[in-house]
């Protein structure tokens, strides 16, 4: 059997938000289960412990850490997103930079038709891009 390789993103508090928002932007996604911490913790009661989901048929996994941390999420890993019109291009970056931090406004830079870089309100740091035909 081969290694499984699933994208692990850990939160403090906002897992389940960030989680839902992902799943509603993209198409052939959903989430797959949820496991909550309880009355005795470690985690805030309610809170994720672990959910697994889908975007665009790929697994994720994410959690709200119990425990708080000196480090969160960099730019220097993103989601590299191609999209197939300018359109769907326009409604993620526009959706994803809310709250967020546009690191490269939506433009032409030469390797793609159009392209923008965010950081969302989570802190996750997407590249979203439509390619050259």
């Amino acid at each position: 059997m081969r290694p499984t390789i699933t994208t692990f993103l850990m939160f403090e508090g906002q897992a389940e938000e960030a989680m839902n928002l992902y799943v509603s932007l993209f198409k052939n996604s959903s989430v797959t289960g949820i496991k909550r911490y309880g009355a005795t913790g470690p985690g805030k009661e309610g809170s994720v412990m672990q959910a697994k989901f889908l975007l665009n048929g790929r697994e994720f996994m994410c959690i709200d850490s119990p425990t708080k941390h000196d480090f969160t999420f960099t730019p220097a890993i993103s989601l590299f997103v191609d999209v197939d019109n300018e359109g769907e291009l326009d409604l993620l970056f526009m959706k994803l930079s809310v709250g967020g931090q546009v690191l490269m406004p939506l433009g032409s830079y030469g390797f793609s038709r159009k392209f923008g870089w965010v950081s969302d309100k989570f802190g996750v740091s997407w590249q979203l891009n439509l390619p050259n035909e």
